[in-house]
């Protein structure tokens, strides 16, 4: 299809590390979320929903992997508006380069968004922020999500 993959690319959402299972909000057969390590400065704590299986981008995702990824954004979406206080949130996804796709492996940005918080207009803060940082937010946001698991069953 359209696929940009290097031959010999090492995934990291494939590699997931151990060290960074602290990051991880969510997790399912199909699908995982973390807090993303790369923020934009009036976005903290931004969530990554990204399918288990290894599937480039939009193009190559099986329906069923999608409907996962968009019930689980909804449900990390109610979430982040309890555990972050947001005003609302904002869904991002890229494929391709043209499209600023630069990861290899679909996954999906989750914003919190406040009013005037130009998401838009700025750019992501250069490095990846600390571990203690994104733990903080995966934590608030993990809590969240307890109720409506609990409520869920």
């Amino acid at each position: 299809m359209h696929n940009h993959e290097p031959a010999d690319y090492d995934c990291p959402f494939c590699d997931f590390a151990a060290e960074r299972e602290a990051d991880v909000v969510y997790r399912d057969d199909r699908v995982f979320a973390i807090i993303a390590p790369r923020w934009w400065p009036r976005n903290a704590g931004h969530a990554l929903i990204i399918p288990v299986a290894h599937h480039e981008n939009l193009y190559d995702l099986p329906a069923a992997d999608g409907h996962a990824i968009f019930d689980v954004t909804q449900r990390l979406a109610r979430a982040m508006r309890t555990a972050y206080g947001c005003a609302g949130v904002s869904t991002r996804q890229h494929n391709e380069p043209a499209g600023n796709q630069d990861v290899w492996h679909f996954h999906q940005h989750l914003f919190p968004r406040y009013p005037g918080d130009d998401l838009y207009g700025t750019l992501p803060e250069p490095d990846w922020l600390p571990a203690d940082r994104r733990r903080a937010y995966a934590d608030r946001l993990r809590s969240a999500l307890q109720p409506a698991a609990e409520s869920a069953d």
